[in-house]
């Protein structure tokens, strides 16, 4: 059974029809759209500040999404739109993720960076704190540097075919 506990008196909320692994950790302030996937090992930790997910996003395994406390001097929540893929072991830590994304695996989203809608993040890319992506890009590197223009072909086949993929493997777990 997954681990959903309250923290700070905050309790997760998860969406109608949002299928979440047994070994997931999903903690504190945490709110997960309709439609979407938490899978093995992904820690969605709401402990110290906000974590919103949108409709149809998955969260595959091994990913951490955390955020900076909401007293520090510089504090983030970490928000990801609707039909988002966050890719195996990334770490999104207090970014937003706008709608129509794919975040790469082992790719890493720091603080209160945006990610514009349409973006493409490679593997193992690093989008440093501050950073401002913006839409319909594709990023890869260490720090991470816009590639090119994700066209409407890349955009069909690969972020939107991803959360529909992600979708039919939750049905079968469900």
């Amino acid at each position: 059974m997954a681990i959903i506990k309250e923290v700070r008196g905050y309790t997760p909320v998860i969406g109608e029809g949002t299928f979440v692994a047994e070994t997931a950790v999903i903690v504190g302030n945490v709110t997960v759209g309709r439609g979407c996937s938490i899978w093995y090992h992904a820690v969605l930790r709401g402990d110290v500040n906000a974590i919103r997910i949108g409709d149809r996003t998955n969260i595959q395994d091994g990913a951490v999404l955390h955020s900076t406390y909401d007293l520090a001097a510089h504090p983030s929540q970490t928000i990801i739109g609707n039909d988002v893929t966050v890719g195996h072991n990334a770490i999104i830590h207090g970014a937003i993720i706008e709608d129509d994304c794919l975040i790469g695996m082992g790719s890493t989203v720091l603080d209160n960076a945006v990610v514009g809608t349409g973006c493409i993040i490679a593997a193992n890319a690093l989008i440093p704190a501050n950073a401002k992506l913006e839409p319909n890009g594709l990023y890869a590197g260490v720090p991470a540097k816009r590639i090119k223009e994700v066209t409407p072909e890349q955009r069909e086949e690969v972020i939107r075919r991803g959360t529909r993929d992600y979708q039919i493997y939750a049905s079968w777990f469900k």
